[in-house]
């Protein structure tokens, strides 16, 4: 557990867990600092992949099927313990989602809401033309690839952290190749609501299929910034008060 979940402000007796899901690359130590915010009836866990940070002489995972099957099989008995939401914010998106999936059909587990953010709907075609490219092979190509992505990422001076930065976005473009959802498979797959949040200068992600996944209410909140609007304090701000709304609002 403490290798995968950081959890800054620990809540045993919240009412609702916030599983948070980082952006390629990181974010995992700002998602877990959110803990310190919400008030005593939300434990916020932050989710931290191999090969990276805390986890840096890890092996990365191999794909998103890996990730999703360490995700589930850490967490399991936590999530059957008390109501959880998902937060998942670009890459952290598609495996929310992955994971939510596994969840529901393995264990008939679905969180109390989705908090998704700047990324695609899993079932877009805007997201199949995305897989559609070939990751290069070059790491002065990579970072740009990644920017395609989504992401406006300021490659560092030093040639190491060039190079560590590379080989982590080479592992997260490979955990985004390997996502799969195929919507004709199956029935509507959840039942909770879904918040989708993104940046205004951020570019246009195709969101509307998620109105296809969920037999919940769905709403739309646009904020100032771009890819990584969620950092400015303000957004911050707004967001955890957000999300603890709509969590009390579940009716747990």
């Amino acid at each position: 557990m403490e290798k995968l979940v950081a959890c800054v402000q620990k809540r045993p007796n919240a009412l609702c867990r916030l599983i948070c899901f980082p952006w390629a690359g990181g974010g995992a130590s700002q998602l877990a600092e959110w803990g310190i915010h919400f008030n005593d009836s939300i434990e916020v866990f932050c989710i931290r992949l191999p090969g990276r940070k805390a986890r840096l002489g890890e092996p990365f995972a191999k794909d998103m099927a890996s990730a999703v099957n360490e995700i589930t099989s850490v967490l399991l008995k936590d999530l059957k313990e008390k109501p959880f939401a998902f937060f998942g914010h670009s890459l952290g998106t598609y495996l929310s989602f992955a994971v939510a999936l596994d969840l529901k059909k393995k264990y008939g587990l679905e969180p109390v809401h989705f908090f998704m953010s700047s990324a695609h709907a899993p079932n877009s075609a805007a997201l199949l033309a995305l897989k559609s490219l070939t990751v290069p092979d070059e790491n002065n190509k990579l970072l740009a690839y990644m920017e395609i992505l989504g992401g406006n990422f300021e490659p560092p001076l030093n040639e190491d952290f060039r190079r560590n930065m590379a080989h982590t976005s080479r592992a997260d473009a490979r955990l985004f190749q390997t996502f799969s959802f195929k919507k004709a498979e199956m029935n509507i797959p959840f039942s909770c609501d879904v918040t989708y949040f993104c940046g205004s200068d951020d570019k246009i992600f195709d969101v509307q299929g998620w109105q296809e996944l969920t037999s919940g209410d769905i709403s739309f909140y646009e904020l100032p910034g771009d890819h990584f609007y969620l950092l400015k304090p303000p957004n911050e701000s707004f967001l955890i008060k957000h999300i603890t709304k709509c969590i009390e609002n579940a009716g747990l």
